[in-house]
């Protein structure tokens, strides 16, 4: 996983992984987890976690954690078949909206994610940094 995330991050996200897989293993009920194979090789992965009540709402939503496609396949249809199978796997969970975050400067992942059905949330991220700060 981290292998084939890193060639498209261009970062290692390894210690991401290993939390998201240790909090998989707590409770995999609210969790959906999912990997495509080709050639005996994984080639691309999606993972989410579900929450009841997400900011204070009533829905259970699917949050998208990570969806990573091999550079070499990514015209194969994998991306779209992996969220169709992760949509599939929130609603059996009880989730009524699948929810995720990309940056302005992640042009590509934002046109896949229109392609799929994303649209933009009614409400923004704010972020505080908080190493500097007293609260």
């Amino acid at each position: 996983m981290v292998a084939v995330d890193r060639r498209t991050s261009e970062v290692s996200r390894r210690g991401f992984f290993e939390k998201w897989i240790k909090a998989r293993a707590r409770d995999e009920r609210t969790f959906v987890a999912l990997a495509a194979c080709a050639d005996d090789q994984l080639v691309g992965f999606a993972l989410a976690h579900i929450l009841d009540g997400e900011f204070g709402g009533a829905a259970t939503v699917a949050v998208l954690d990570a969806l990573t496609v091999d550079p070499d396949r990514k015209a194969g249809g994998i991306g779209h078949a992996l969220m169709d199978a992760l949509s599939a796997g929130a609603k059996e969970r009880g989730a009524s909206e699948l929810q995720t975050q990309a940056g302005w400067d992640e042009p590509e992942l934002l046109g896949f994610f229109a392609a799929v059905g994303f649209t933009l949330a009614p409400r923004l991220v704010l972020e505080l940094d908080a190493s500097g700060t007293e609260f």
